[in-house]
């Protein structure tokens, strides 16, 4: 007797209920398992609920019973078949549709990282895989020169809007281009599993604006390796296009083996008729391709080369058709690409054209996933993405229901987009930058200056670097902003800390040896397309406001706020018993590692704390001002402090580039720097304590005390009851140098001033005064009664920027209006009031928001979600 003989006969309800529990326990708890949340807990719940514990109940474990002729038997058996292929259909997509993407970077690895583009995936690693995505309209012979490809104003789009995006597990865009009378759906979704970041799905869906207008529409989805490795088109190649789908095999060292298939919807209709349809019978209704070799670097100019060689191609096929009179084909046959592939191709273009409606997906597979996807992964990933991101961003920026304002929803579908675009508006660059170690203005060449003397004189290229940042504008400024990031971060921090962390470890990583970072990270020849030749240039004396510390703080913030949450907190009581098969520990929240791991945190910590220390340090070796040589009396005989790289009409380094200021003079100090350098010198202190370098700590506060001493010793004007820039007249003499505006409440703005300052009421009644700074709509950069109040350029001369507000808000909220002091009651007041006007300005000009500034401000590019996505903070009170 075989053991196996003496072994009880099971029934097969047992077994299956065996297997279908090991085989989700095997899913659930692999090394690359995903966080299970509430909502998704119940889809997979009702997902693998199939009855399995009712099924054979007729048929015992032993083969010759499965061949019984009993009817309820085969019926069970058929039922059960059927419900283990939707069940391995499911499986695999469990990671994305019912999971919460992983924590670790593996899970950032791909994205949305060209931001330039309408629609451009990359992974997070130099030299690689590039896709994008062209389209132009086929009703005339003109526009195939208005192509679309970069995000540009000069394409007048109607909009481009991220409606709901995850970095961790992709999203939802919606373009709208009346010229080409086409409304574009892009949709992204990452599948994680394997090595290399996983896989990745992309839809294309376009449908008319105009119904009773022709909407026709070419495509062409392109992606380009560089670097090692290389891309084999494994579909058979025919001189006159392709029918069904299309795939590619290629291979890196970052990417190992993968494969890329784009499918056609069955639906679709192709473009099939028009002049001299019956000439093109060949290749009309098919899809076109093409494969080039491009060198390195070079495959951001993609646009270029495929037009070029539609054009040529076009200029072939149009040659026999010269008679006027006649007319000429169809431009849906005229503008193709050629079907051919050159030798050692690492550039593909895919063209489809499209008559009215259409859709196609875009796989991306990693060998290591060892999944197959399909277009079933899209029609349930993304439904299952959008409930999950909605549910989440509910609970993370809730509106208040008491809020006075009647459209709630359109308020809260504002929020998810401008949050979705600055998530959205993530880049990864990589590549050198210029920088000239060699240049100074006249008033900025120091006895002292960090400028080497033997350095060779003009601009350089740096050894290539690579940045994960946000970006401030996706068609104007397309790249890194130091000044803008730290803004950034804070949103983002609240959404995703660890992406936030991510980023910021990025920007620290780019500190020097001598503690400088660029202001503006233009890296690589794409980013320099960007940015005109004068200001491509980067000074290692040149600063900007030392933003990334509220970054550092923000997270020290939410450690020490966190809890240990309750299994009703994580979504785990659900009361559905054994049902759900989850062990292994309490799972992390999506993007909250470090805020669980307190090992973690205090290692990430301590990792960007000495370069931090090395940037704080330069700040206060480069920056210095004058105090004993114009006779100035302070506290502190060092605190003082003057932004180099100034001009005669400019402070682009301070951040507020036209803003009124003096003359520029070596012994001018500047109110804003000296106020970031005590915020600067009290975040130090607040780190250093959180990692334990308690002797730093102290030296820091000593420097903080100092500062804000010398604030009020230097910069106070008794005269003018306002803070101001100091300078230098004629005779040596030191004089203030007052414009009301944003400048005047620095001190105000970042807490500096304690909660009963005898200065605060000065401050709070230039900050309320409607011929001041006070309007509807938020506080005004300048003094509507300044002379220079929307002159010259009008960038800081008027027009209100939300950050700024958002400083105030969050200095009335966390300090004003919440310590005790005699101003207490008048700075809530001023909350609630200013809170309102922004608010209400946001529900009632969206499309001025997602401009630059509001109302009362110009709109230089659009649309500019970087810092201006804040008012999602300001909307639910998390300063």
């Amino acid at each position: 007797m075989h053991e196996r003989d003496a072994t009880p006969t099971a029934h097969a309800s047992d077994v299956y209920k065996i297997v279908l529990e090991t085989r989700v326990k095997k899913v659930l708890s692999s090394p690359r398992k995903e966080d299970f949340g509430a909502e998704r807990l119940i889809t997979w719940r009702n997902a693998t609920r199939f009855h399995v514990t009712a099924t054979f109940l007729d048929c015992s474990y032993d083969p010759s019973t499965l061949h019984s002729s009993s009817i309820n038997c085969q019926q069970s058996l058929q039922h059960v078949a059927t419900s283990m292929r939707l069940l391995w259909l499911l499986i695999p997509l469990a990671p994305t549709v019912f999971a919460q993407p992983s924590n670790d970077s593996e899970s950032l690895f791909w994205g949305t990282y060209r931001p330039n583009l309408y629609f451009g995936l990359r992974p997070r690693t130099p030299q690689s895989l590039m896709t994008g995505l062209m389209w132009f309209g086929t009703q005339d012979f003109q526009s195939i020169t208005r192509t679309r490809h970069a995000c540009d104003q000069g394409d007048h789009l109607d909009s481009y809007t991220w409606t709901e995006y995850d970095a961790r597990e992709g999203g939802v865009q919606v373009i709208k281009d009346s010229l080409n009378n086409v409304k574009l759906t892009t949709e992204f979704l990452k599948i994680p599993g394997g090595q290399n970041g996983g896989s990745w799905a992309a839809r294309i869906k376009g449908e008319p604006l105009n119904l009773g207008s022709p909407s026709r529409i070419s495509t062409i989805f392109y992606f380009g390796l560089e670097g090692l490795g290389g891309i084999d088109m494994e579909t058979e190649e025919n001189e006159n296009g392709i029918d069904g789908p299309v795939q590619f095999s290629g291979s890196s060292p970052d990417l190992e083996d993968f494969t890329i298939r784009i499918v056609d919807d069955p639906k679709n209709t192709m473009v099939t008729d028009g002049p001299y349809a019956a000439a093109f019978t060949n290749r009309i209704g098919k899809t076109h391709f093409a494969g080039f070799r491009v060198e390195p670097g070079n495959v951001w100019q993609a646009k270029d080369l495929i037009v070029q060689n539609i054009v040529k191609y076009a200029q072939e096929v149009v040659a026999p058709y010269q008679d006027p009179t006649k007319g000429y084909p169809d431009p849906s046959f005229v503008f193709q690409l050629p079907d051919e592939v050159y030798f050692g191709s690492n550039l593909y273009a895919i063209q489809k054209s499209f008559d009215g409606p259409f859709q196609f997906d875009v796989f991306f597979e990693s060998s290591s996933s060892k999944q197959k996807l399909s277009s079933a992964i899209l029609d349930e990933g993304i439904p299952a993405l959008s409930a999950s991101y909605n549910k989440r961003f509910e609970k993370i920026f809730p509106v208040p229901a008491s809020y006075p304002i009647p459209d709630h929803d359109s308020l809260k579908a504002f929020s998810k987009a401008i949050t979705s675009n600055l998530v959205g508006g993530i880049g990864y660059f990589y590549g050198t930058s210029i920088v000239d170690r060699s240049f100074a203005y006249e008033w900025d060449q120091d006895e002292d200056s960090d400028v080497d003397e033997g350095e060779k004189k003009g601009a350089r290229l740096t050894e290539p670097k690579a940045l994960l940042t946000a970006t401030p504008s996706r068609s104007f400024f397309p790249r890194g902003f130091y000044w803008d990031e730290g803004f950034h971060l804070l949103h983002i921090g609240e959404w995703d800390n660890d992406l936030s962390l991510e980023i910021l470890k990025d920007w620290i990583s780019l500190i020097d040896e001598d503690g400088w970072v660029a202001r503006e990270q233009i890296l690589g020849e794409e980013a320099r397309s960007k940015v005109p030749a004068e200001f491509q240039t980067q000074v290692p004396t040149f600063a900007n406001p030392p933003t990334l510390t509220m970054a550092v703080t923000a997270f020290i913030s939410r450690l020490k706020s966190i809890r240990e949450p309750s299994n009703q907190d994580l979504g785990m009581d659900l009361g559905i018993g054994s049902q759900a098969p989850l062990t292994g520990g309490t799972p992390h929240s999506a993007g909250s590692r470090y805020l669980e791991s307190p090992e973690l945190a205090l290692e990430f910590l301590q990792s960007i704390y000495k370069p931090l220390k090395r940037h704080y340090d330069w700040f206060r070796r480069t920056q210095r001002g004058q105090i004993k040589q114009y006779g100035r009396r302070a506290r502190s005989r060092t605190e003082a402090y003057r932004w180099r790289g100034r001009s005669q009409q400019h402070v682009l380094t301070s951040g507020m580039d036209d803003y009124p200021r003096g003359p520029p003079h070596a012994g001018e100090l500047h109110l804003d720097l000296i106020s970031w350098m005590g915020f600067f010198s009290r975040t130090m202190r607040e780190i250093a304590e959180f990692v334990g370098e308690t002797d730093d700590a102290a030296a820091f506060e000593e420097i903080e005390n100092a500062t804000l001493g010398n604030i009020d010793d230097l910069h106070w004007s008794e005269e003018e009851q306002m803070y101001c820039d100091v300078s230098v007249n004629d005779e040596d003499e030191s004089y203030h140098v007052c414009h009301k505006g944003y400048l005047s409440l620095f001190p105000f703005l970042l807490s500096l001033l304690p909660a009963d300052s005898p200065h605060l009421g000065a401050i709070l009644d230039l900050l309320r005064d409607p011929e001041h700074l006070w309007s509807p709509y938020g506080l005004r950069s300048l003094s509507a009664s300044h002379p220079e109040f929307g002159q010259g350029e009008n960038y800081w001369k008027g027009p209100i920027w939300v950050q700024m507000n958002y400083l105030a808000l969050s200095a009335l909220y966390k300090t004003y209006a919440a310590q005790e002091g005699p101003y207490q009651q008048r700075a809530q007041e001023i909350y609630t009031e200013l809170r309102k006007n922004i608010v209400d300005n946001v529900s009632t000009n969206v499309r001025a928001m997602f401009g630059n500034t509001i109302p009362d401000a110009i709109s230089t590019s659009h649309p500019f979600t970087g810092w201006t996505s804040l008012v999602t903070l300001i909307l639910s009170e998390k300063y």
